[in-house]
């Protein structure tokens, strides 16, 4: 039997700003350890599972378009650097991006099982989460919908609910689904957690990738033409999937639980207990909930001191972070921002975000360190008509073939060697060399070497914005 992963890119996670920003979504932080979410969901599932006569695939990760790069690079780090990605040319919610995923999972001709899994949440015990799976497979593989539930530890009114009933054959705690209900009020969220029949949906998923297609295509037959359509018009760009992007634009918006888990055919919908340290971090608090504590309940990550303060959670990205006398708070530092906030209040950071983007300031969008296909920049300053920047460009990389109308750079190699265009000409430049681009010159930067190449760049002139580039060739294909 071949298990497919499927992992779901979607979602900015706008409760998690600062860290989280739109083009850098939480999938792509590392909020427990040295791995992003991204990078521990393509790894919770592996070759292990081989000996229970089951194959494991390259996981499909269908993706934003705006945040292809760094992804594909994250893969690439955790060993996965097989993975096919999926590029979204637009949000269509789960039920879409699951579809295109399944079609891609059956062009090789196989029906795979798949196990879909949300980019970004966190599974604390893996071993366990991999003994669920394999308990699963069997149900799935006979052609049932296998949802994942989580044991309710509070009367949480942020999650939708999964009704469990009559046990099935085989035991192993697996459950036939009554019914899912969608975030429900207080007292409803109370009495569930109370009757013990109530599970919290976890969003994974298990199925066939036939059963998929019978199933949307009984229950939302538009979903699926405007999938295939799309995916008929697919075409492969570098590391990428594309799909046709009008007739992808023109599907309609739905999830994998209203579109199909809610509306299924008695019987055909099974529920296993999952316990295993399951997180969809949708805010602060809920970090602090799974952290390692202190002895006086604090979690803490970076370089952060605390004194006489209980319950806290503080991060620290780039500089010492000290909380003195706090008591149930939220601390996040970054280089360009710093949160401090109630627990009581995590839901009101999406207010931040919204406010910022009213603003028009890029704090709602992007971090100081920008990541780019070729490397990054991190912006260490800026004032009136100058801005500074720290460019790594990783080995055999290379920037557009650009100009800028309004800015001259300045380039200071602080290591590796550097091979410059500027207009006609082509050159080396070494480490503690400079060089000069003038207003209106086209250029471009390249590390010929097998080191990274790190830069210093001093722009100055009139206006200094991102939209000031002029491309004339790219090797990653931007326009």
């Amino acid at each position: 039997m071949n298990l497919q992963p499927v992992i779901l890119c979607g979602g900015a996670g706008t409760r998690l700003w600062p860290l989280s920003r739109e083009q850098y979504p939480k999938q792509l932080l590392a909020l427990i350890d040295d791995k992003s979410m991204l990078q521990a969901t393509a790894c919770r599932v592996d070759a292990s599972l081989d000996a229970t006569g089951t194959t494991v695939l390259p996981p499909i990760v269908v993706s934003n378009e705006d945040y292809r790069f760094i992804t594909a690079e994250q893969l690439r780090q955790a060993g996965h650097a097989q993975a096919a990605i999926v590029l979204e040319p637009k949000g269509r919610n789960t039920a879409p991006a699951l579809t295109l995923a399944a079609l891609a999972a059956q062009e090789a001709g196989e029906d795979p099982v798949l196990l879909v899994m949300p980019a970004d949440h966190i599974i604390g015990d893996v071993v366990a989460f991999r003994a669920e799976v394999v308990r699963g497979l069997a149900h799935a593989a006979a052609g049932k919908f296998v949802t994942f539930g989580i044991g309710p530890t509070r009367a949480e009114t942020g999650f939708g609910y999964i009704r469990a009933g009559t046990p099935l054959a085989g035991g192993a705690g697996a459950r036939e689904i009554v019914g899912f209900v969608e975030k429900p009020d207080i007292t409803t969220a109370e009495r569930y957690v109370a009757s013990g029949e109530y599970l919290w949906n976890s969003g994974i998923f298990m199925m066939r990738a036939s059963a998929w297609f019978a199933q949307l295509g009984a229950l939302r037959p538009d979903v699926l033409d405007a999938c295939r359509a799309a995916y008929a018009l697919r075409s492969n760009d570098r590391d990428f999937l594309r799909v046709g992007a009008e007739a992808f634009a023109a599907c309609p918006a739905d999830s994998i639980d209203y579109a199909v888990m809610e509306k299924l055919p008695p019987g055909l919908g099974v529920v296993i207990p999952l316990a295993a340290g399951w997180s969809d971090v949708g805010a602060w608090d809920a970090l602090w909930q799974i952290g390692n504590k202190d002895r006086d309940g604090n979690v803490t990550r970076g370089d952060v001191m605390t004194i006489d303060s209980r319950d806290t959670l503080a991060i620290s990205q780039s500089r010492l972070v000290a909380c003195v006398g706090l008591a149930d708070a939220v601390v996040v530092e970054t280089p360009d921002a710093v949160l401090v906030a109630h627990k009581d209040h995590m839901q009101q950071v999406k207010e931040v975000v919204m406010r910022l983007k009213r603003e028009g300031r890029s704090e709602a969008d992007a971090h100081r360190k920008v990541y780019r296909p070729w490397g990054y920049y991190d912006s260490v300053d800026d004032g009136s008509r100058f801005q500074v920047k720290r460019i790594v460009v990783k080995p055999g990389a290379a920037l557009s073939l650009q100009m800028h109308h309004h800015r001259a750079e300045h380039w200071i190699v602080v290591s590796g060697t550097a091979l410059v265009t500027r207009g006609d000409d082509s050159f080396l430049v070494s480490e503690n060399e400079s060089t000069y681009i003038p207003i209106g010159t086209r250029h471009r930067l390249q590390n010929p070497g097998k080191l990274p190449l790190e830069i210093i760049e001093v722009q100055s002139g009139a206006y200094l914005g991102e939209d000031d580039i002029v491309r004339f060739e790219d090797t990653y294909g931007r326009s």
